[in-house]
């Protein structure tokens, strides 16, 4: 059985979350080009608007893991 090391954990949360802030990029150019519509579907942009949040979310667990990974002894 392989065990991560505290390299490989912080490598893979950090992964992780870039991943997360492209997935966000994309959702706040999506709202962008909703918005800039001549009548923006208000369903759309809340839509868009719950998922930005999401991330948001999940982004933060991911820091607070981050943060607890970084603290184990070596």
């Amino acid at each position: 059985m392989t065990v991560l090391g505290k390299a490989d954990k912080v490598q893979l949360i950090e992964a992780r979350s870039r991943q997360l802030e492209y997935r966000k990029y994309g959702l706040e150019l999506d709202l962008i080009v909703e918005n800039a519509k001549a009548t923006p579907d208000a369903d759309s942009v809340q839509v868009i608007e719950n998922a930005i949040a999401e991330i948001d979310t999940q982004i933060a667990a991911l820091n607070s893991e981050l943060t607890a990974v970084n603290s184990l002894p070596e």
